[in-house]
C-alpha cells in the first residue's frame, strides 16, 4: 500500500478579473458562466501546450505521456509556460498513481477529509483523457443501475428493449471509449452496490441480458474511486474489490509549511474563479487559520507542550480553504474589500463547532489556554473569536 499526501489545493493583492491569468500563474477560461469550470477546461493551455510538446510514448488512449501527465499533476515548466502545481506532497506518489493507471488495475485513493483525493483523481483524469466528467457519485442512495446502465422507460415500453433506450452510466460510457470514469466515495455505497464493480473491474465488460449482448472495455478503460475514512456509517469495502485497485493513502500534510502553501493556492485560485472582489488574506492570516486547524486536529500545540482537545470536525486542509474564502466574500460585501480578524472568526466558529454541545467546550478552552496567551499579534484575532 502506497502512502501520499493531501492537497487541499492555491500576499495581499487584490483578485485578478476572469480574463487574467490566475494568482498561480493558471489561465481560467475567458467568459465562463459556469460556477466550477471542470479542470479541462480551467487549466487548458497548460495542457495543450504539455501535448503540444510531448514527445514521450503515449498509452492506448491517452492524451499525453505518463511523463507529461506527472509535469501537469507536480508543476513545472514547458518552453515558457508556467505547469502549476495542482498537488503538493511527494512526487513518487503521483509516479504510482499515473503508472496504476496504464495498468489494467484501478486507483483507489484513501484518506481523511480534505486530501486532495478528489482533486487528484480529477486532474488524472483531465490529463489523460480530457474529460473528467464521468463520475459517479458514491451516496447511500446510489443503485447498481447508476454504474451499469438503466432505461428511458418511455421508449422501453413503446418499442421494447432497443439500444436506443438504453441509458449509459458514466462507467458504461467510460468503457465504450476507452476513457476513465471517477467513482466518487465508494464505501458510502451500498456493499451490493460495491460488489457490481468486482465483474466489471475484473471482466472489463457490462453484460446487457435484455440486449443479448456484452460490452467489453476498449483499452484505456480505469477507474478512479475514492474513499473517506473519517466518516461515520460507510461501508467497509470487501477484500474482493480492494484487490481489484491499487491502493494509494493520501495523509495530511506532515509540515505546516506545506499546509499553508497549499491553502494559500488555492484561495488565490478560488479568489479569480469565485470573483470573490477582495483581497486575498494576508499570508499572517492563513498561517493563523492553518495553525489553529492543525493544533484541534492534532490535539497538541505546534511545540508539543500542551495537550488539547479535538472537536469532532475532520478540520482538513479543504476547510481551511473555505473558510478564508468564506471571510474574503464577507470583506468584499460587508466589509472594505481586506479581510478582517471579525471575518476569519465568523468562519472559524463555524467550522469547528459542529457539536453545540461538545464542540463549543472545547473551542473555549482553546481560546482561554492557548490563542489568549499567544502575545500581540494573535490579540485581534482572539478579541473577535472571544465576541463570536
Amino acid at each position: 500500500m502506497s502512502k501520499r499526501k493531501s492537497t487541499g489545493e492555491e500576499g495581499a493583492a487584490a483578485t485578478a478579473s476572469a480574463s487574467e491569468p490566475s494568482a498561480n500563474g493558471a489561465t481560467p477560461k475567458t467568459g465562463s458562466n459556469l460556477l466550477r469550470d471542470p479542470a479541462e477546461s480551467l487549466f487548458a493551455r497548460e495542457l495543450e501546450t504539455l501535448i503540444k510538446a510531448d514527445r514521450g510514448d503515449r498509452p492506448t488512449g491517452w492524451r499525453m505521456s505518463p511523463r507529461a501527465v506527472h509535469t501537469y499533476i507536480t508543476g513545472g515548466t514547458c518552453g515558457d509556460v508556467k505547469i502549476t502545481p495542482k498537488y503538493i506532497g511527494q512526487p513518487r506518489l503521483v509516479e504510482i498513481a499515473i503508472s496504476t493507471l496504464v495498468t489494467d488495475r484501478a486507483l483507489l485513493l484513501i484518506g481523511e477529509p480534505g486530501t486532495a483525493k478528489s482533486w487528484l483523481s480529477e486532474h488524472l483524469t483531465a490529463a489523460i483523457t480530457g474529460d473528467s466528467s464521468k463520475v459517479v457519485q458514491g451516496t447511500a442512495g446510489t443503485t447498481e443501475e447508476q454504474i451499469r446502465y438503466t432505461w428511458n422507460y418511455a421508449m422501453l415500453i413503446a418499442h421494447g428493449p432497443s439500444p436506443a433506450a438504453l441509458i449509459k452510466s458514466p462507467v458504461f460510457r467510460a468503457m465504450e471509449e476507452g476513457s476513465i470514469a471517477r467513482f466518487e466515495e465508494i464505501t458510502r455505497c451500498a456493499s451490493e452496490v460495491q460488489d457490481a464493480m468486482i465483474s466489471i473491474l475484473s471482466e472489463k465488460r457490462i453484460s446487457v441480458p435484455e440486449l443479448a449482448t456484452e460490452i467489453p472495455a476498449r483499452k484505456g478503460f480505469s477507474v478512479i474511486a475514492t474513499a473517506n475514512t473519517r466518516d461515520r456509517g460507510v461501508t467497509d469495502m470487501s477484500a474482493a474489490l480492494k484487490r481489484r485497485f491499487n491502493i494509494i493513502v493520501l495523509p495530511t500534510p506532515k509540515e505546516l509549511e506545506t499546509e499553508i502553501d497549499i491553502v494559500r493556492r488555492r484561495v488565490r485560485e478560488l479568489a479569480t474563479n469565485l470573483d470573490l472582489r477582495a483581497k486575498v488574506p494576508t499570508d499572517e492570516a492563513i498561517e493563523k487559520v492553518v495553525t489553529i486547524f492543525r493544533e484541534l486536529r492534532t490535539g497538541q500545540t505546534l511545540d508539543g507542550k500542551n495537550k488539547l482537545k479535538s472537536p469532532s470536525g475532520a478540520l482538513s486542509t479543504a476547510e481551511a480553504i473555505s473558510l478564508l474564502a468564506n471571510s474574503m466574500a464577507l470583506a468584499g460585501n460587508f466589509g472594505n474589500g481586506e479581510v478582517q480578524p471579525h471575518d476569519v472568526a465568523s468562519g472559524l466558529l463555524g467550522a469547528i463547532v459542529k457539536d453545540e454541545e461538545k464542540d463549543a467546550i472545547v473551542w473555549q478552552e482553546y481560546l482561554k489556554n492557548v490563542m489568549k496567551k499567544r502575545g500581540a499579534e494573535w490579540r485581534p484575532l482572539y478579541a473577535a473569536c472571544a465576541d463570536e
